[in-house]
């Protein structure tokens, strides 16, 4: 039964709700790519705690796939985000009839479950060091729940930027 609850918890992780399209340049050649770093300034849009988690997670996600942080790097990575409160799109229905003959009446509603929640749009930029040329871009559309903790949002953020980064050198056609 653990084993069960364990790989159920682990299924519900990695079916992350985000939405990520890629594209890229066709003429770069990435295998000449192998270490990166950071833009000096990034106006992100986003709070610097949210900032400190995405490039935490970049670093985590892009050295488990061989890439080094350098101060001479062969891409440069930048982001921004845009975010919006929305009320959660969960709700519990209620409704009422009435009918007899060929007469019917109702009356239903949706009462929302949840809370808020935060809809975030997460572009990131990966631009040759020495041409300054865009060759990657990822968009992630995903959503958090508004009162998430810290814990939740390093999760969060850990799990769209795996999902995005998964395609990340594009396979040779």
């Amino acid at each position: 039964m653990k084993a069960f609850l364990g790989l159920l918890l682990i299924l519900l992780m990695s079916a992350c709700g985000a939405l990520v399209t890629t594209d890229y340049d066709l003429q770069t050649d990435f295998s000449e790519y192998n270490s990166y770093n950071f833009y000096p300034e990034i106006d992100s849009g986003l709070s610097d705690l949210d900032e400190k988690r995405i490039e935490k997670s970049i670093d985590s996600v892009l050295g488990l796939r061989g890439f080094q942080k350098s101060e001479t790097p062969t891409f440069l990575i930048n982001y921004f985000g845009e975010e919006q409160l929305n009320q959660s799109r969960n709700t519990i229905g209620i409704g009422v009839g009435s009918g007899g003959g060929n007469v019917g009446v109702g009356v239903s509603g949706g009462i929302p479950v949840g809370g808020y929640q935060i809809d975030q749009r997460l572009t990131i930029d990966f631009i040759d060091n020495e041409k300054d040329n865009l060759i990657w871009q990822a968009i992630v559309e995903a959503h958090y729940k508004e009162k998430s903790s810290p814990v939740q949002k390093d999760n969060f953020y850990f799990q769209i930027l795996q999902k995005a980064l998964k395609k990340f050198p594009p396979k040779k056609k």
